[in-house]
């Protein structure tokens, strides 16, 4: 492709590395555009060692304003609109906000930090959550917001991709290094090598089953020490996670972060004292030091990663900044860097 990244064959090619959520919005848009994909994953379908398998899948940019970045907003909110338009299925219920009297200047201090919300009484918790009527008297209710299965949507977006006639071969471990033309690079923290200012940070998960509580939409719990979220998944499943911990021992949950998790959980909801733990999962997210998602252009070398807590509600947006620059040459300098 020539310096000012405007495409001039009939069907150039793209090689994208790594099928988790990054790598997989960015494979798709890049075919939407015309380029003849593949999509190079070490994994096999599962994607059991893919960060992406382990995530909550929170789209929330309003909520991620009280101490993201405010590049997280800008682009959270760009990408709730590509997730809409490429999968209209996706749950756009908005998040709940609660907490319980003691904690309510936690609530109050999170309002002050956010916009997009509306304060909620016990009355509007009851008609948002039912299953949450008279255990909370004031909460804040987002309701621009959504959620998605990562284990559903990624799938859904391969198969997008195949139809598009991008190809993605599975079990392929490739080195961005040595492959030629435009190449993309989201491998998320196994690019450390080559991004020596990534870390890993520590995310921890329980995955708890239980038919006494439903829940529609994602609910938070303000609480000074453990502040929680529950995500529904279907099978009347709950995802609950917290965690956020300089560490990179991926290792497994720690009883600590057990305890405190499945504790607030009950503290939401006592029936989730008597759920089934389906699952514990850990990951590493990939992070810069500024917490912030980048783009770097090395000639025909893109690598895009630092996503952090942010994947599925930032690899939208940033595969759409990568289409626009290999296709344009639009640049978002926000986050694009070049060497």
């Amino acid at each position: 492709m020539p310096n000012d990244r405007t495409m001039t064959n009939a069907t150039p090619a793209a090689t994208v590395v790594g099928a988790g959520i990054c790598g997989s919005w960015a494979a798709l848009l890049l075919a939407e555009a015309g380029l003849a994909v593949t999509l190079h994953e070490r994994d096999d379908p599962d994607l059991k060692s893919s960060t992406s398998h382990w995530a909550g899948g929170m789209l929330a940019p309003d909520c991620e304003s009280d101490g993201a970045e405010p590049v997280v907003v800008r682009l959270g909110k760009r990408s709730l609109d590509l997730w809409s338009s490429h999968l209209p299925d996706v749950p756009m219920e908005g998040s709940l906000i609660v907490a319980h009297p003691r904690d309510r200047s936690e609530l109050d201090r999170f309002a002050r930090q956010t916009s997009g919300h509306r304060r909620v009484d016990e009355d509007a918790i009851a008609s948002l959550e039912p299953a949450l009527a008279g255990r909370f008297r004031s909460g804040l209710f987002f309701p621009s917001e959504g959620h998605v299965e990562p284990r559903a949507v990624l799938p859904a977006l391969h198969e997008k991709l195949r139809a598009r006639g991008g190809t993605i071969r599975f079990g392929s471990e490739v080195d961005p290094a040595v492959l030629t033309g435009l190449v993309v690079d989201c491998r998320g923290i196994a690019a450390r090598g080559d991004q020596p200012d990534l870390r890993g940070v520590k995310g921890e998960t329980v995955l708890i089953e239980t038919p006494e509580v439903t829940l529609t939409r994602p609910v938070r719990l303000m609480h000074p020490r453990w502040p929680i979220y529950l995500i529904p998944r279907p099978g009347h499943r709950y995802l609950i996670g917290a965690s956020s911990i300089e560490s990179e021992d991926a290792s497994g949950v720690t009883v600590r972060s057990a305890l405190d998790l499945l504790t607030a959980a009950y503290t939401l909801h006592p029936a989730f004292g008597e759920a089934r733990i389906v699952e514990l999962g850990t990951a590493l997210r990939p992070a810069f030091p500024d917490n912030a998602p980048r783009i770097e252009v090395r000639g025909e070398h893109i690598a895009v990663n630092g996503l952090y807590r942010h994947g599925f509600l930032l690899a939208p947006a940033l595969a759409e900044i990568v289409a626009g620059y290999v296709t344009t040459g639009a640049r978002d300098n926000e986050v694009m860097r070049w060497s």
